[in-house]
């Protein structure tokens, strides 16, 4: 088992055709958004964040455009699960990774129920079964000792599930994202770099997948521990809990404080302790009797304070186990033959991968509580990632809270701006047809306002109230530039819009045609000054027709349309009086 590093190959393939067969995953008739820019289109794992440049070796390089290619397959509106993988170097990270890959590309292919299906010889055939080669066509692995795996990496085809909203008792779609990321204590990486790296996941994860070796020591809870103390301080505008006093009043302190993370799940490779290593449900008790007793309260202040600090900061906390897959597998010329690895091991991954992909624990990824979309999570990470760019040194809270808070500033401007925009194009968008007086345009722009400014302050409801306040201020003041465009695009559909210049040109050659027949009648034959204005007024009237059949000539669709919008104003008043004569 090994960690994993860059690759460009296609999409994990099984060895033979799979039963259709998985009602979790999005039909092939749902509608999917286009790929852009960034990365070559054929699946591969696609490094988002670098660690070290000419001038520092451990600062982070954030690759907005990669991240931005792999975000924009997901369709607009559609929430995100973040499944990413964090543990010490060498410990199977990619590994396992590469075995989600396969079991999503299996199920995207089969289209039906997750179980087994039958082979040539009648016996149940597991998904994994269609596989003859692990390959090397995900998330880059290898076996042996050096590290392989630097950065954090992000594969670049988001799968498309299904999962019930707990909330509505719904469906709904979800778009998942696979997270590797490069492993910890390896000899070359600083404790802080360290640090950022585990922080900077588990700020963009909503299951959180911690590989550990063999069993959860103390220190893997203490280092899990130390950064949820970050996250927490975060939470809390940079003021860290208060910790004295009796335990029982730091415990209903801890407990009454919003959680920042959402799903820790600790991941025991190579364990051996199993007492019946055929019985899968009797494994899954045991797995479950152990993180009682690991996270159970402990009488040590300090054990006792890292369990507090733990509970306290994720959502859930849970754990699952692994048998060693085979001592073939773990060998510097292993090239992914599954036939060499352990069937309890293999049966355990099936289980597990049931579990983190089940439609009951697809949880999209939360920030204070707010599930949110591709475009959303895009925006966070990069703020994220632009914090920990000093990545020889851990951020401070309070510029994590600033980072968060930004990247909530502009989600909320961007969705309040979207929804003002999806509301009026209804009621004044080009598509719309029905003319609106001024007045009742302006009634409706300021209810559709009264709405999106309270979703807006719903949304953007935490960090400092200054910055609130000016993106508040600028959604505010696009709203008003929007609105100028709608104004616009209702006054051409006025019916006496452009009618000016035919009225206008209509009363004068009336008039001087008036005025020519009242000369002709009143003026004796022989007035000079009444024969030239009777020929003025004359000229004056065959101008302006010959005026109006041209401007008619060149602009037949203009005239065609100013006819349709007298006949409709003529309709409204027409329709406007017999409305009152019947009431």
């Amino acid at each position: 088992m090994s960690d994993g590093g860059e690759t460009k190959t296609q999409t994990p393939q099984s060895d033979e055709a799979p039963k259709k067969s998985e009602p979790d995953l999005v039909p092939e008739t749902e509608p999917a958004a286009e790929s852009s820019g960034g990365v070559d289109d054929a699946p591969q794992a696609v490094q988002i964040v670098s660690v070290g440049n000419e001038s520092d070796a451990y600062a982070f390089t954030f690759h907005e455009e990669r991240l931005n290619s792999v975000l924009q397959k997901v369709p607009p509106g559609w929430k995100v699960s973040v499944v990413s993988v964090v543990g010490a170097f060498r410990t199977g990270k990619s590994f396992l990774l590469s075995w989600f890959l396969r079991y999503l590309s299996y199920h995207s292919d089969s289209r039906g129920k997750v179980g087994a299906d039958k082979g040539k010889d009648g016996e149940e055939k597991k998904w994994y079964d269609h596989f003859h080669t692990l390959g090397n066509d995900g998330f880059d692995w290898r076996g042996g000792a050096e590290r392989n795996t630097t950065g954090i990496w992000i594969w670049s085809h988001p799968s498309f599930l299904r999962r019930s909203n707990p909330q509505t008792g719904e469906d709904e779609n979800v778009a998942v994202v696979l997270v590797d990321t490069q492993g910890m204590f390896d000899h070359e990486t600083t404790m802080a770099l360290t640090a950022s790296i585990f922080g900077l996941s588990t700020l963009l994860s909503s299951y959180q997948i911690y590989n550990v070796d063999k069993r959860i020591q103390e220190d893997n809870l203490q280092q899990l521990a130390l950064f949820s103390e970050y996250g927490r301080m975060a939470l809390q505008d940079g003021k860290p809990p208060e910790l004295k006093g009796p335990a029982a009043k730091k415990r209903d302190s801890l407990s009454a404080q919003p959680k920042p993370f959402q799903r820790i799940d600790f991941l025991v490779r190579d364990w051996q302790n199993f007492e019946d290593d055929e019985d899968l449900d009797a494994m899954e008790a045991e797995m479950d009797e152990y993180l009682q007793k690991v996270i159970a309260e402990r009488d040590a202040a300090d054990l006792k304070e890292t369990r507090d600090q733990i509970s306290a900061c994720f959502e859930k906390v849970s754990n699952y186990h692994f048998t060693h897959p085979g001592f073939a597998v773990t060998k510097k010329k292993y090239t992914g033959d599954v036939g060499v690895i352990e069937p309890t091991f293999l049966m355990l991954l099936d289980r597990y991968c049931q579990r983190v992909f089940n439609r009951d624990n697809l949880v999209p990824k939360a920030v204070h509580g707010r599930e949110i979309t591709a475009a959303e999570l895009g925006t966070y990470i990069k703020n994220y990632a632009l914090m920990f760019e000093g990545g020889a040194r851990f951020p401070e809270a309070s510029t994590m809270l600033s980072a968060t808070a930004t990247a909530n500033n502009t989600n909320a401007t961007n969705i309040t701006i979207g929804k003002y925009k999806e509301d009026m194009d209804k009621i004044a968008g080009t598509k719309a047809t029905s003319y609106l007086k001024p007045g009742e345009l302006e009634q409706l722009h300021r209810q559709v306002v009264e709405e999106c400014i309270e979703m807006f302050d719903s949304m953007a409801n935490f960090g400092d109230q200054r910055k609130i306040l000016m993106a508040r201020e600028n959604a505010v003041r696009k709203i008003n530039t929007d609105f100028e465009m709608y104004s616009k695009l209702n006054e051409g559909r006025n019916p006496l819009h452009g009618m000016e210049i035919y009225i206008v040109s209509t009363t004068i050659a009336v008039l001087a045609f008036v005025l020519r027949w009242i000369a002709d009648s009143t003026c004796s034959s022989w007035s000079q000054t009444c024969r030239a204005g009777s020929d003025l007024f004359s000229h004056i009237y065959a101008v302006v027709i010959l005026f109006m059949v041209i401007v008619g000539s060149t602009k037949a669709k203009e005239l065609r349309d100013s006819v349709k919008r007298m006949k409709a104003a003529f309709d409204a008043v027409v329709g406007g009086g017999s409305a009152k004569k019947k009431e």
